[in-house]
């Protein structure tokens, strides 16, 4: 797989990726304000945001209907429909594209539901890699804690509950979560992922992110 600079593209994708908890949407936001603050052409990406999917999705987690391997191609259908029509098309305009996750996320999630990690890769393999991912990394305590502290409960398929983990709520996500956290360490040296400690600050952990972007791209070429 080849990231989109390899591939020619003149706009260039940055992912943030980690556990529930790890603070990827509050880094990646503040990323967003620091480009666009300096005039730069830039768009943010969620995970699973395709309208066209997402209604799909809602019912069949409602109806419990659906199994890991269902889920993984559902996923996999939102995410191409997002790459289509708004990922690529950026990127050949010359924006920086910030992913709140990308198919690292799919990699841990569906291989922890139990679908062959070769055969998820291949579902994906027609999309190209970011050209730098940001992994942040923390205990897998301090990642449950704050995932807990932000959601007054947990539905039935964010905790795995669907995986017969246990029959506790609380240690089935706990032990999903550090199943992911595994997954994405080993992933970490093979997509040379930049980790960032998520105990630091806040603002440190920013800093460092800035730092890494400015010397490994030219931000001056992607500006309005």
């Amino acid at each position: 797989m080849k990231t989109f600079a390899e591939l020619g593209f003149p706009g260039r994708m940055i992912a943030v990726e980690g556990v529930d908890g790890a603070g990827k949407t509050t880094q990646v936001h503040l990323l967003r304000r620091w480009l666009e603050g300096q005039g730069l052409k830039v768009f943010l990406s969620e995970w699973n945001s395709s309208v066209l999917v997402k209604n799909a999705t809602t019912k069949g987690k409602k109806s419990a209907l659906l199994t890991p391997t269902t889920f993984s191609l559902v996923h996999a259908t939102d995410f191409a429909d997002c790459y289509e029509r708004q990922l690529v098309p950026l990127l050949k305009a010359g924006y920086i594209v910030l992913c709140d996750r990308y198919i690292f996320t799919a990699f841990a999630r569906d291989t922890v539901r139990g679908c062959p990690a070769k055969w998820v890769r291949n579902i994906y393999d027609f999309a190209a890699l970011p050209d730098m991912t940001f992994f942040l990394k923390a205990p897998l305590h301090v990642t449950l804690k704050r995932a807990l502290d932000t959601r007054p409960r947990l539905n039935y398929f964010e905790a795995g509950m669907d995986l017969r983990l246990s029959n506790d709520t609380y240690e089935s996500f706990k032990i999903l979560q550090g199943r992911i956290l595994e997954d994405y360490l080993g992933m970490s040296g093979e997509f040379d992922f930049f980790s960032i400690e998520a105990r630091d600050p806040v603002e440190s952990q920013q800093a460092i992110i800035r730092k890494l972007i400015s010397a490994n791209l030219n931000l001056q070429d992607y500006r309005s």
